[in-house]
């Protein structure tokens, strides 16, 4: 793979600031960020109000913790345009969830929001190892989901020629990244796999195309993921992270010559870390739920917002800003079988070292009886384990978890292809119960 440190001229100053000077801007922007939004959001001035707290009472940023959590469910309840900080007339551009749970919560963006959004996602890839000129395929979803455009804005932003492929014609993505010579590619890590299953059922060598740079966001995914996508493409696989209630795709990025968490842009997004049952705000270093605040969003701030997040904050390694893990999941995709915590993410790390397993796999929960169960359904690498060597397989694997994780589960290996396919976030959990 080439190395694709970034000359240090041709990043923001932010991003090598002093701490002072960092702690100082978060401050201020912090400062306007709450008064901006008990000003102009009834439901923030409520909350604030009830809370005890008013936005002149942050005199450091640690007494952020007295400010009351924002959670999806408020923005449900204030459908469609209830959190909005500004007219809606001065809203240029609307993104919405797809409201399978129950009502959408819709985000919305000022001119100078899709600005911010596009300054943050260009750093972004700047520090994926993207530079301009290159050729970017978005296979993120266009639409109301704010990957594609985020995707898409950013690498106009840096200077790049966009694809903007959206997801699905698997077949169709991969003659493009061949005919057009992508350099980078912008898509969740499962759909990924999927491209990379369909390049090889045409007798295409994925190690034969153009591609350097892999930027693969939306969902939870392990170092072994990051070793089998890079040794398949023979290129840089980043991770990137972003929500839509706090701008989109942009908030957090890896940075290529380090690949050691993702360097948070405190300059707009100010992290925290808290028990994910109390509320307590956690030092840096110890694992919990990630919570961010806007500090510039216009058209709709959010005052610490409950990502669902699992992860932990660092110190910053080749940027000032600090860093986060790589995502152990989500608290409500943590499974709880007989008492024991388990993740999805935890199941992939463990079937990648299981020789002949492929990264396609869904953990299946029934109830035959009082108790719950689990069926990992992983499959096969196509040609490899026939016979009696998938029970063997499967037994291995059944071994590790319970070894690692403590838990029993059952393992089924089945034919390449028999998993369900995603073109975008993969459904790892079939609850049958």
């Amino acid at each position: 793979m080439l190395d694709l440190t970034p000359d240090p001229a041709t990043l923001e100053p932010i991003e090598t600031a002093s701490i002072d000077e960092l702690r100082g801007l978060q401050l201020e922007r912090l400062r306007w960020s709450l008064g901006h939004a008990y000003t102009n959001v009834p439901r923030y001035r409520r909350a604030f109000d009830e809370a005890g707290v008013h936005p002149d009472d942050l005199r450091d940023l640690a007494d952020l913790a007295r400010f009351p959590f924002t959670t999806k469910q408020d923005l449900r309840e204030e459908y469609p345009f209830g959190m909005f900080a500004v007219p809606r007339e001065q809203v240029v551009r609307l993104h919405a969830s797809s409201g399978t749970t129950g009502k959408p919560t819709v985000v919305g963006y000022t001119q100078r929001d899709v600005d911010t959004w596009a300054q943050v996602v260009a750093r972004s890839l700047r520090a994926s190892g993207v530079r301009p000129g290159w050729v970017v395929h978005v296979a993120y979803g266009y639409g109301l989901f704010t990957g594609g455009l985020g995707a898409h804005y950013g690498a106009e932003r840096l200077g790049c020629t966009v694809v903007p492929v959206s997801g699905g014609m698997t077949e169709r993505q991969v003659q493009l990244l061949v005919d057009f010579g992508a350099d980078a590619i912008m898509v969740t890590p499962s759909y990924a796999l999927s491209i990379l299953d369909e390049m090889r059922e045409q007798g295409l060598d994925p190690r034969g195309t153009n591609l350097k740079v892999g930027v693969f966001g939306a969902e939870p995914w392990t170092e072994a993921m990051r070793a089998e996508v890079e040794d398949a493409f023979d290129m840089h696989a980043v991770d990137i992270y972003g929500l839509s209630e706090v701008i989109g795709p942009g908030v957090a990025n890896e940075c290529v010559e380090t690949k050691d968490g993702l360097h948070v842009w405190e300059d707009h997004f100010f992290p925290e870390i808290v028990d994910p049952d109390t509320g307590e705000v956690l030092p840096d270093g110890e694992q919990g739920e990630l919570v961010f605040t806007s500090l510039t969003k216009e058209a709709m701030p959010v005052v610490r917002y409950r990502t669902r997040d699992l992860t932990r904050l660092l110190p910053g390694s080749a940027r000032t800003m600090r860093r986060i893990e790589k995502i152990t999941g989500r608290s409500d995709d943590l499974i709880i079988l007989r008492g024991v915590n388990l993740f999805p993410s935890q199941v992939e790390e463990l079937l990648l070292e299981v020789d002949g397993l492929a990264p396609h796999f869904e953990c299946v929960l029934t109830r035959p009886d009082r108790m719950d169960s689990m069926t990992v359904r992983v499959e096969a690498r196509e040609g490899q384990l026939l016979g009696d060597d998938r029970g063997r397989a499967a037994a291995t694997l059944q071994q590790r978890i319970k070894a690692r994780i403590g838990v029993s589960v059952d393992v089924e290996v089945v034919e390449p292809a028999a998993v369900t396919r995603s073109i975008g976030k993969a459904k790892r959990i079939v609850d049958r119960r």
